[in-house]
């Protein structure tokens, strides 16, 4: 499993409904498993980013195939981030010259 740090925030359409940011969140959660995405912990932020979320996925597409399911509801804008355990930095710098 890849991990990635997912970075939302809400759209026009998001906002107007934002009562309902939870349900939707629980409904993406359970959209995510089909498409081999885990989302391991969902936070709602202040700052630059609205909802922050831990995602798993088995490779990048079923990453991308998320994204593209949230973002075609409308609610949010995403970006994602790679990220790296200790141990993955650790077997990267070990291939270090």
């Amino acid at each position: 499993m890849v991990t990635y740090i997912g970075m939302l925030n809400f759209t026009d359409k998001g906002l107007q409904s934002v009562k309902e940011t939870t349900k939707r969140a629980a409904a993406a959660k359970e959209s995510a498993k089909k498409l081999g995405v885990t989302m391991r912990d969902i936070y709602w932020t202040m700052g630059d980013c609205d909802v922050l979320c831990v995602l798993e996925a088995e490779d990048e597409q079923a990453l991308a195939a998320f994204n593209l399911a949230i973002a075609m509801q409308g609610n949010v804008r995403t970006r994602s981030l790679r990220a790296f355990t200790a141990k993955e930095v650790d077997e990267i710098l070990a291939k270090l010259p």
